[in-house]
């Protein structure tokens, strides 16, 4: 009877996760960017909203409103030979409280000879005890082009959240023409907060971000580099095997934010319009939490709003170059 119990209890929770899936495919047509093949799975949805840049842009929705512990989520983005396409997320992602299993998701992202992508998704919020296993896989053809950004957060801080325990494993693998350019592991476990509160880990930030950008070198150094008066929170860049990837370390996701979105205009890379409209969502949002009906925020309010200008040593440091 015991093990009939925890095969239907194991039934039940299967039947009850959440799964979502996306496939884009596009390619040029006419020469303008088109979509070629939209498959949609599950929770995952795929919107095109107009754009006056001329560009495609594609924004991912997740229906189910999160992740949770169990669930499984895909996304695959194919750019033709000669196409540009701009994709991103409708809004952050939060990876709710997990009592054992992930949540696993899956990135491929796949560009085509003289193909751009640029992939910017907004930030992936974990809350405590989240569990979070995430696959990135890149395949880029010998001229391709990518720009892509992907952001951690560890708790809201506007909401006085803290992550004290969890779970992350992050896993990039990056091909060029089929040979690997970088690949990287990134493991989190157990006590979250004491490992955030390493000075090599990130030194008290909840908040931190990769920016990978291909093909790279010393140009895209020193135009990020030039821009550090402008950071609130570390942050550095290094270049090797045509590559270049940013890191970065805030406080907060505003002040998160703020840097990620400073380093992309450096590199000439417009946000997603969408990002405009939820930093403006949420600094009401904190406005209208910490300064009353009508009233002028607080400084809290405004510390969340626009962070501080001082800051820690420059970073400077690089990932393990190995596969």
């Amino acid at each position: 009877m015991p093990a009939t119990v925890g095969i239907e209890q194991r039934s039940v929770f299967a039947a009850n996760r959440a799964t979502g899936h996306v496939a884009l495919d596009v390619a040029v047509n006419d020469g303008a960017t088109r979509r070629r093949r939209v498959y949609e799975d599950g929770s995952l949805r795929v919107r095109f909203p107009n754009s006056p840049r001329g560009t495609l842009e594609a924004v991912i929705v997740n229906t189910a409103g999160g992740m949770a512990g169990g669930d499984r989520f895909g996304m695959a983005l194919g750019v033709g030979e000669g196409a540009s396409l701009l994709a991103g997320s409708a809004a952050a992602e939060k990876i709710y409280r997990s009592n054992n299993a992930d949540t696993e998701l899956t990135l491929t992202l796949a560009v085509a000879a003289g193909a751009r992508l640029v992939w910017l998704p907004q930030e992936t919020i974990l809350f405590d005890r989240a569990r979070l296993s995430r696959h990135i896989e890149i395949d880029l053809a010998e001229t391709a082009s990518l720009v892509m950004a992907e952001a951690l957060v560890f708790g809201r801080a506007a909401m006085g959240e803290t992550v004290v325990e969890g779970f992350l494993a992050d896993r990039w693998r990056v091909r060029r023409n089929g040979r690997f350019v970088f690949a990287e592991n990134t493991r989190i476990e157990g006590h979250v907060a004491a490992a955030l509160e390493r000075p090599a880990v990130a030194a008290g930030g909840i908040a931190i971000a990769t920016v990978l950008i291909a093909p790279a070198g010393g140009a895209e150094l020193a135009a990020v580099r030039a821009g550090e008066p402008e950071f609130v929170g570390e942050v550095g860049i290094s270049a090797w095997n045509g590559i270049a990837v940013a890191r970065l370390c805030a406080k907060d996701g505003a002040a998160l934010r703020h840097d990620v979105v400073t380093v992309l205009a450096a590199l000439g890379v417009q946000v997603p319009r969408l990002w405009i409209n939820s930093d403006t969502s949420r600094k009401r949002q904190v406005a209208c939490c910490h300064g009353g009906d009508g009233g002028a925020p607080s400084p809290g309010a405004w510390r969340q709003t626009q962070p501080p200008r001082s800051r820690g040593p420059h970073l400077r440091f690089h990932s393990r170059r190995g596969t």
